[in-house]
């Protein structure tokens, strides 16, 4: 766990020294510390929280406890413990035991030696098969639709490890690829055939040498390179030509000879599949720089959900992409690029989970005034505002709180926004009091309810898990759900809420969810706006375990806001799982301490985000293991 509490990345994995000193100070403080306020519910006994503080071996073995040690600094930092009902420490003890901890936890994360970590092979998902097709073709065939869903982890389904290919998924590319190459390539027109079914030609009729293999070549020599993101091998186009020489043997014409050869196109594994190659170079460190296609592939499909285009590609060739220079003005320019709208679609759709509006069902007696059309608009406004923060280069703290949103006229209806009429979305300036950032977007608020009302629960873990990085645990299994409990259905939320929270194996964890949720509580399920709940008026209010308190959902977003590290922390660790396909381990935790950093030198803009995760160890290197003879001489890396 990183100082802030971030957890996605717990831990360090390795222990600094453990000094003498350092053994003393752990004696003189902590020791104390624990006895009197903790030991007492953390034992190994009563093991509460499955934590246990006072079995440790040796002081030595506690020191070496970092994973551990970062929870207790969260958690009594916080207020979160000891319970408010206990004895409390005085605000010199815990600032003795939380400084300690904190230069014992600087000393574990400076011992940690960050790595490139290994990148499964990756499979294309349903969405880069599309893109990569629409733009290999320059035709929206949209294919993947038709494709088993993919899986995800860790919150995306960019992630290699669960890209998995069934025999059902080998069969569907199969039948994609007879119908993209049919649709694609050119055919005779015949009467009274309409002249628009020609979609896309690939002829070379020049010279009377259409059927010729020079021919072929020139169309699939191209086609090739940006099917394969890299220069195609001499063997990969012979094997493409053998198609047309095939198909003139059988007396097809040349159009359906290109068309076998760009079926076996869109079925190798160098299409489907993002292989990547390192750099050459010395062996002996398993550290390798991915090569220059490798790195121009990561970026696109990072960014567009697609293959590179020529430009990036040539780049690449020229060994130029490595240039910082290069790398920075390559990726304003995909930025700026109408493709980069997949970066909303598919990284903010995911993390923010407005992909989720496709299966929200509101109850319509409740909200009659939820529809389909409603249900579009909504997920089409957070979209459209993150879109805008990317090609505008705006602060990434506009994600917490911001003066404009966009809206059509059914969600301007729907926020009481006058003036606005059709269908067409439109920049609005909101009043910051109610909107505002994506904690008030309807998308959001109705993902985090139920189908009949609000929840301070999920929208509390909603803040703690995607803008703060800091989910709570799991919630124990004996307890029963809100509408399950001996509660009064018919009293306020908070009410019902603070009834549930007499379980003192949920008040803990309640104590850090449940303020977030009632900032919330103004919006109704649908995110509406409220100023009551039945016959009782919204109590917005919230205190936090640290004592700080708000009223309303402004004043939420201020006080977020004085944790803007702690969400640039967050969104670092979110694109960099999306964009490396795998998890984040203890050893990527300095990567994320230095992104975050560079990050708030640059204003919090969101292209400098991006350069620092695209310029990062993780992502220009990768892991291999070194091979060794008998001699004990590195000689040889094998990918991972």
């Amino acid at each position: 766990m990183f100082l802030s509490g971030c957890e996605t990345v717990a831990g360090s994995g390795e222990s600094a020294e453990v000094t003498p000193e350092a053994v003393a100070a752990f004696e003189s403080t902590v020791t104390p510390f624990l006895s009197e306020y903790c030991v007492k519910c953390h034992n190994a006994d009563r093991m509460r929280g499955d934590v246990d503080l006072e079995s440790f071996a040796s002081t030595e073995v506690a020191l070496e406890q970092g994973e551990l040690w970062g929870r207790v600094v969260e958690m009594v930092r916080s207020g979160q413990m000891p319970p408010k009902k206990q004895t409390q420490p005085t605000a010199d003890e815990i600032t003795t035991l939380v400084d300690f901890l904190d230069e014992q936890q600087r000393a574990r994360l400076a011992t940690v030696e960050p790595h490139a970590g290994r990148v499964t092979v990756r499979r294309l998902n349903r969405a880069e098969y599309n893109n990569t097709v629409r733009d290999l073709l320059g035709v929206d065939f949209r294919p993947a639709d038709d494709f088993p869903p993919d899986d995800s982890g860790y919150g995306f389904d960019t992630i290699g490890s669960v890209l998995s290919l069934s025999p059902l998924l080998m069969e569907k590319y199969l039948t994609a690829a007879e119908r993209i190459a049919r649709d694609a390539v050119a055919r005779e027109v015949a009467e009274p055939e309409d002249a628009a079914a020609k979609r896309y030609i690939f002829s070379c009729t020049h010279e009377g040498k259409e059927h010729s293999d020079a021919c072929a070549r020139r169309i699939l020599a191209p086609l090739a390179r940006q099917a394969y993101r890299r220069p195609p091998t001499r063997g990969e186009i012979n094997r493409l030509i053998g198609f047309v020489q095939l198909a003139r043997e059988n007396d097809d014409n040349f159009e359906q000879g290109i068309e076998l050869a760009l079926q076996a196109m869109l079925v190798s594994p160098q299409f489907l599949f993002r292989v990547e190659a390192n750099e050459r170079g010395r062996f002996g460190n398993p550290d390798r720089r991915v090569d220059s296609y490798a790195l121009a592939s990561r970026l696109s499909y990072f960014l567009w959900s697609s293959m590179p285009d020529d430009a990036l590609l040539d780049a690449a060739q020229s060994g130029r992409l490595r240039n910082p220079g290069v790398l920075r003005g390559e990726i304003d320019r995909m930025l700026r690029d109408p493709k980069s709208i997949a970066l909303a679609e598919h990284f903010a759709g995911q993390w923010l989970q407005f992909r989720n509006m496709t299966t929200a069902d509101p109850d319509p007696e409740l909200f009659p005034s939820f529809n389909d059309a409603l249900r579009a608009a909504m997920a089409e406004e957070t979209k459209l505002f993150f879109h805008s923060v990317v090609q505008e280069d705006r602060s990434i703290l506009d994600f917490i709180d911001a003066d404009y949103t966009f809206v059509n006229e059914a969600l301007a209806k729907h926020y009481g926004i006058d003036g606005i009429s059709g269908d067409a979305f439109q920049r609005v300036t909101v009043d910051r009091a109610q909107r505002g950032g994506v904690l008030t977007q309807a998308s959001v608020l109705t993902v985090t309810s139920y189908p009949t009302r609000t929840s301070p629960v999920l929208r509390g873990v909603w803040v703690l898990q995607n803008i703060l990085a800091a989910p709570p645990p799991p919630p124990p299994p004996d307890v029963p759900d809100l509408e399950l409990a001996k509660i009064d259905q018919s009293a306020p939320m908070r009410q019902r809420l603070e009834a549930h929270r007499e379980n003192e194996s949920c008040a803990s964890c309640h104590a850090r969810i449940d303020p977030l949720g009632f900032g919330l509580e103004n919006f109704d399920a649908i995110g509406a706006w409220r100023t009551m709940e039945g016959s009782q008026p919204i109590d917005n209010t919230g205190v936090l375990p640290d004592g700080r308190s708000f009223a309303g959902v402004a004043e939420l977003k201020a006080t977020l806001l004085e944790r803007k590290n702690d969400f640039t922390r967050c969104l670092a660790e979110k694109m960099l799982i999306y964009g490396l396909g795998r998890g984040l381990e203890p050893y990527d935790a300095p990567v994320v301490e230095e992104i975050t950093g560079k990050v708030a030198e640059s204003e919090y803009r969101f292209s400098s985000l991006v350069y620092e995760i695209a310029n990062s160890l993780p992502f220009q290197k990768r892991r291999g293991e070194v091979e060794k003879h008998d001699d004990d001489t590195a000689t040889e890396e094998v990918g991972s």
